[in-house]
């Protein structure tokens, strides 16, 4: 699917029940949408112009290969942010995190490593692999906003650097959690707009998991 070449961090196959959602290489505003009338999912490939940021730094604002999503979660913010950050727990509630180990002791704060691994399906163009994730976070507030960056390799398939950012902020009925993405590197360059597909099935995915999870021990899954 990609040239031969390079990409940065992040690649996922979900998940629901039996069901295959998607398989994608991930590290991912969406536009005119008011605080308490956030849709249960809302996504489009990120333009140029957005300025989502966390701590004063956002997305790659040269990439290629961006995308961007939206999704309502109803439950404390406290839970929703607490999910993502406690990054060693990510294979608990998704099944395409294979591993994670942290590079560093205490909570997750800015300078953090962790290391991390999730399968790749074969391609035309690439054999199935699993891939390695090296994320250093970047900026980082806590119940507000973490970017991270990094690097993502498997054998045959290497994006040199993704930039992903999340943001959460407290609306009516929950918690609307934004992330967009920007991958970098001459494989996935190649191919932009199955690299951006692929990217944006990814960040949907993660955001429904992350909905499920945080849904579920708030109390209010279905």
């Amino acid at each position: 699917m990609f040239g031969n070449s390079t990409s940065g961090p992040s690649v996922r196959r979900l998940r629901s029940g039996g069901r295959t959602r998607a398989t994608a290489l991930t590290l991912s505003l969406a536009a005119g949408v008011l605080a308490g009338a956030v849709p249960a999912a809302h996504a489009a490939p990120a333009d140029r112009g957005g300025r989502s940021q966390c701590r004063g730094e956002g997305v790659d604002p040269a990439a290629l290969i961006r995308y961007r999503s939206d999704i309502l979660i109803k439950a404390p913010l406290s839970t929703v942010f607490g999910l993502q950050a406690d990054v060693e727990r990510w294979p608990d509630w998704q099944e395409p995190v294979l591993s994670m180990k942290r590079l560093d002791p205490g909570p997750l704060r800015e300078g953090s490593r962790f290391r991390w691994t999730t399968p790749a399906p074969p391609t035309p163009t690439t054999p199935a692999t699993t891939l390695t994730i090296t994320s250093t976070v970047q900026r980082l507030r806590p119940g507000v906003c973490v970017l991270w960056s990094g690097p993502a390799i498997g054998e045959g398939v290497r994006i040199d650097e993704g930039v992903h950012l999340w943001t959460f902020t407290r609306v009516r009925g929950g918690v609307r959690v934004h992330t967009e993405e920007t991958w970098t590197g001459d494989q996935v360059e190649a191919d932009v707009p199955r690299a951006t597909e692929i990217l944006g099935q990814g960040l949907r995915a993660w955001l429904a998991d992350l909905k499920s999870a945080a849904e579920a021990r708030a109390g209010h899954g279905r």
